[in-house]
């Protein structure tokens, strides 16, 4: 079982490319399909922990979803972020890499080399 994890859109280009940048390194993670297999509420929690960065780095602000929910109140809590994000999957950012050394998310792409 591999100790990397990323958390993938296969539709998008960055998320292609950062799975293609753990197998030039020889990694060969965990792949997750987030949109068909979202994360659970405890995950998001864990992922956001390990990346060091408030929940709502998470959070993809370039959806619709994300204004039409008014995921733009600065106001809403973690929970609420949370609970938007498990009802709209599109709504969580990728490409997410988690390792033993931590998660980050792959916007610059090179980022995931951190945690690697």
């Amino acid at each position: 079982m591999s100790t990397v994890t990323i958390y993938h859109n296969p539709r998008c280009s960055t998320s292609r490319n950062a799975l293609a940048l753990l197998r030039e390194k020889g990694i060969e993670p965990t792949v997750i399909e987030y949109l068909k297999t979202p994360p659970s509420r405890d995950e998001l929690k864990r992922i956001a922990n390990a990346t060091g960065e408030p929940l709502r780095a998470l959070v993809r602000t370039k959806q619709a979803e994300y204004t039409e929910q008014g995921l733009d109140d600065p106001a809403l809590t973690d929970d609420q972020l949370i609970d938007a994000m498990l009802a709209t999957p599109v709504l969580i950012n990728r490409p997410i890499v988690v390792t033993p050394k931590g998660a980050r998310l792959g916007r610059p792409l090179e980022r995931i080399l951190e945690v690697v």
